[in-house]
């Protein structure tokens, strides 16, 4: 595997992002995505005892004790800030906790994620499109704007149809950062703490995923670095 151009330094944030070999959708079933998300959560934490497979096949009585011990320990790898899962890409916001966090969560993510589609689609040979990319976030601005870009990214993609939508969407944080759903996969702290209430941090991401959304129809008129 080539060398990463970009350093993965601990207490440093990093904007993840992959998608499927040749751009082919990754999740194709509501199952699925669910089980994209159960990996994020479950392979953020360090001292993981169990493999996933075993987690499974425990009572829901015994995998909820299971997390919550593991919540009580306090000891992750990485901290997950945000995250969109999308139908042939995903999206990741993540501080790095411990040296090699960022590297380890990875492979155990996309690793236990492509056995699991393999298997269940009867396919063979990779899934995802090589080396995950990372870029660092600088400072607290880029922080919110790539959290805000990963979250209306089912928007700009045409994925769903309208605002309404984008917040019904269910593979993403956003429902978790709205107070919709009882995830606690994300610590929103560094990100909620610049907005007054839920309802402000709702305005921050609407107001703009219709400018988002044009700017996504003229991107390659731009030069970025």
């Amino acid at each position: 595997m080539p060398a990463r151009t970009v350093p993965l330094i601990t207490d440093q944030y990093y904007h993840i992002f992959n998608r499927g070999i040749n751009k082919q959708p990754i999740f194709l079933a509501i199952k699925d995505y669910a089980r994209g998300k159960d990996l994020i959560n479950f392979y953020s934490f360090a001292n993981i005892r169990i493999r996933f497979s075993k987690f499974l096949i425990l009572s829901n009585e015994k995998r909820t004790e299971y997390l919550e011990n593991l919540k009580k320990e306090n000891n992750k790898i990485v901290e997950i800030t945000s995250f969109n899962l999308m139908p042939n890409h995903f999206h990741l916001l993540i501080k790095q906790l411990k040296d090699n966090g960022i590297s380890k969560f990875m492979s155990d993510f996309q690793n236990s994620l492509t056995k699991y589609l393999n298997i269940k689609y009867k396919r063979i040979g990779h899934l995802l499109q090589g080396q995950f990319k990372a870029v660092r976030i600088e400072d607290d601005e880029q922080l919110l704007h790539v959290n805000r870009y990963i979250h209306i990214n089912p928007h700009t993609s045409f994925i769903v149809k309208d605002i309404d939508a984008l917040l019904d969407y269910k593979w993403s944080s956003l429902p978790e950062y709205l107070g919709e759903v009882k995830d606690e996969i994300c610590n929103k702290e560094i990100i909620l703490s610049h907005f007054k209430d839920t309802e402000d941090y709702k305005k921050f991401i609407t107001d703009q995923a219709d400018y988002q959304r044009e700017l996504g129809k003229i991107k390659h008129l731009i030069l970025e670095k």
